[in-house]
């Protein structure tokens, strides 16, 4: 047997070969790197803690920033000492409000005119207080004055009994009562009084333009939308000039 015969390789064989050859040579590579690589971070770690020496009140800043940092005991001791110390925002001294003394009341046997009379008058009469005095002088205004002592009974929340223990302190003035002029009143003002509707107020203007001028009651003593009960109650408000 010829010795070049031992040293030769088909196509296949050699190809097994080169890459045995290329496995082996990467396996060293590598495991040569893996022996370094403790040895240089055993020498960085050394050389950082030459640099900021270990205590235990300090943390060695990483580059990991992003993570949350655990704060030492005594952190947090002064933390709980500074909120117990916390003084919330000073509130106005109760005592530096203002004060509202309580309304004097007249004394018995003082007669208040009612078509004059403002809020802070009507106050002082026992058993008025703002909210009554408000929604006397209000619908007041509506129907143009009170012609009697006895229209208190329809302001709202007066009932008998609160009307009769007011009654007594009021008189009514006449002469103040505010008149609609029946032939030149628009009728928007007329069915905005208490006691005319929009119905009794439509007919109204219809009869001044069938009549052109409206006399007096008479005008309305067919009309079934006008009883008597209207009749006394819108007299003393309704001038025919």
């Amino acid at each position: 047997m010829n010795w070049r015969d031992l040293l030769y390789f088909s196509k296949g064989e050699r190809r097994a070969l080169t890459l045995l050859l290329c496995l082996i040579s990467i396996s060293w590579i590598i495991l040569l790197l893996t022996d370094n690589k403790p040895a240089y971070f055993a020498d960085e770690n050394k050389k950082a803690a030459e640099l900021v020496p270990m205590t235990s009140d300090t943390t060695v800043n990483r580059p990991d920033s992003g993570k949350r940092k655990i704060p030492s005991p005594d952190s947090k001791n002064n933390f709980s000492r500074e909120k117990k110390e916390f003084h919330p925002r000073e509130t106005k001294n109760t005592s530096e409000r203002k004060y509202f003394p309580p309304t004097e009341k007249y004394p018995v046997g003082t007669i208040v005119e009612l078509n004059t009379a403002d809020t802070t008058i009507l106050k002082k009469v026992p058993g008025i207080g703002s909210t009554f005095a408000r929604r006397i002088v209000k619908y007041r205004e509506l129907l143009g004055g009170f012609y009697s002592v006895s229209q208190l009974c329809e302001v709202y929340g007066i009932d008998e009994e609160r009307y009769n223990a007011m009654k007594s302190w009021f008189s009514v003035d006449k002469s103040a009562l505010c008149k609609l002029f029946v032939n030149r009143v628009y009728i928007q003002d007329l069915y905005r009084h208490p006691y005319i509707n929009k119905q009794q107020a439509r007919i109204i203007e219809q009869l001044r333009k069938q009549k052109g001028k409206l006399t007096g009651w008479e005008n309305f003593q067919l009309l079934e939308e006008f009883t008597d009960t209207d009749k006394e109650r819108l007299t003393p408000y309704l001038s025919f000039e």
